[in-house]
Formats: structure tokens, C-alpha cells, sequence
């Protein structure tokens, strides 16, 4: 599907050494969502290149910029086709992966991958805003990511209640990540975090891409994140 050797030597100019073994399951994968997408829209990105850049090497720059521990507890809130959760699990089996969607078929597709890939993670088929009040999920979790599923104010009133205390809330976003992140300041402290740092960086195809990292350093009040036509009409 993908050119490996092409891939491998992206991820290794940004700096990210993987092996010929997660190469090959990034390539695996990446043919299981191409042919998926014929029956179910799952991504606009289906050509080589543009999957191998767009979608593989841009989900996992964010090993770049962010370490994750041994067995960190991860929820991808609003995962979709998998973006950038399924290939941060490929390079990473040992995170602790929670894929979150309230698109069923979406989640059917990521089951689907991970039994092929024979990896092992958690789905979850619901709302963010109504599972991240649910005890087994709220502040349990050492990192939150999403990538470019709303704008960051009422992106972290979704995400940042499943981060606990001392964990961080990942945010991947194009070139208007900077403008964002300042438009959110407000929002994120409001929910129990502080925004530690913003990274920027060009991919191989010319797309300007930044990474916001938001740690939690106390606890999010208890009547977030509200419903999904608060968030919207009334963002924090």
C-alpha cells in the first residue's frame, strides 16, 4: 500500500526510529483502512503518499514532542478512523489504548484492525461529553489526545475530564494551532489544566502541523464537560 522504505526514512529525517516490524504493521494498517473506506467513509486521504504523510508520519510526530511511559494509560477522544491512536499503538503496544467514538462503524473498523494487527486496546461507542462523567472513565486516564476533531475551547471542556491530575491532554492542529491555543487559555484553566507548550512543524507535503500540550493540574469541576448544544452555543 505505502512505500515502507519511503516511510521509514520520513519518520528517521523528524528524528523517530522505528523498526521494519512496525513499518510493515503501519503498511498493513494502512491498506485495512483503503479498503475499508470503499464501503465506509472513514478519511478524504487515500493515496500512498498522502496516507504515508498526512496520516501515519503526522499521528506519530507526536512521539517528537511528548514521552509516553511504559503502559500509560491513553484515550483517543473522537478517534475516528484512528487518527493518531492506532498508529501511536502499532509503534507502542504497550500503551494502555482507549479509542473513543460515537460512530459505531468507526469503531467496528478499529476492532477490526486490531484483531488483524493482533493488538490488544479498549473501544468505547459513546459521547465524550457523556462518558467522561462516568466514574470508570473521569481523571483516570495519563493522556488525552485528539486530532483535529473541534476547536481547542471546546475540545479540552471534552477531553480534559478523562485526564487525571499530573497527566496531560495532547491536541494535534494545523497552522491555526497557535491562534487556538490563545483563544483557549480561558477555557483550559477553567477545567483544571495549563497550557505547557505549543511545537510547530512543516511535514514532508508542505502542511504546517502543531502539537499543544496541556497539563492538568487540578481537578475539572464537576459540571463538565456540558452537553454538546452548551459547548456549542455557549463555548468557555
Amino acid at each position: 500500500m505505502i512505500d515502507t522504505s519511503r516511510l521509514k526514512e520520513y519518520l528517521k529525517d523528524y528524528g523517530i526510529v522505528q523498526s521494519d516490524a512496525v513499518i510493515d504493521k503501519l503498511d498493513c494498517f494502512a491498506a485495512l483502512l483503503v479498503q475499508a473506506n470503499e464501503k465506509i467513509n472513514l478519511t478524504a486521504i487515500t493515496e500512498s503518499e498522502a496516507v504515508s504523510v498526512k496520516h501515519l508520519l503526522d499521528s506519530l510526530m507526536i512521539f517528537k514532542y511528548v514521552c509516553f511511559p511504559q503502559g500509560a494509560k491513553v484515550i483517543d477522544v473522537g478517534c475516528g478512523a484512528g487518527f493518531p491512536s492506532m498508529p501511536m499503538l502499532i509503534a507502542r503496544d504497550d500503551l494502555q489504548m482507549t479509542f473513543l467514538d460515537s460512530t459505531g462503524k468507526k469503531l467496528k473498523f478499529i476492532e477490526d484492525c486490531l484483531e488483524q494487527l493482533a493488538l490488544s486496546a479498549e473501544t468505547l461507542h459513546a459521547r465524550a461529553e457523556e462518558q467522561a462523567h462516568k466514574e470508570v472513565s473521569r481523571e483516570t486516564y495519563d493522556f488525552a489526545v485528539a486530532r483535529a476533531v473541534a476547536n481547542l475551547r471546546s475540545l479540552s471542556e471534552l477531553t480534559l475530564p478523562f485526564v487525571k491530575v499530573g497527566g496531560y491532554f495532547i491536541a494535534m492542529k494545523g497552522k491555526e494551532g497557535a491562534e487556538e491555543m490563545k483563544a483557549a487559555e480561558t477555557a483550559v484553566q477553567t477545567l483544571g489544566g495549563s497550557i505547557e507548550a505549543l511545537h510547530a512543524f512543516t511535514l514532508p507535503d508542505g502542511s504546517e502541523r502543531t502539537i499543544i500540550l496541556i497539563k492538568k493540574i487540578s481537578h475539572t469541576p464537576t459540571k463538565y464537560p456540558r452537553t454538546s448544544t452548551a459547548i456549542i452555543k455557549k463555548p468557555l
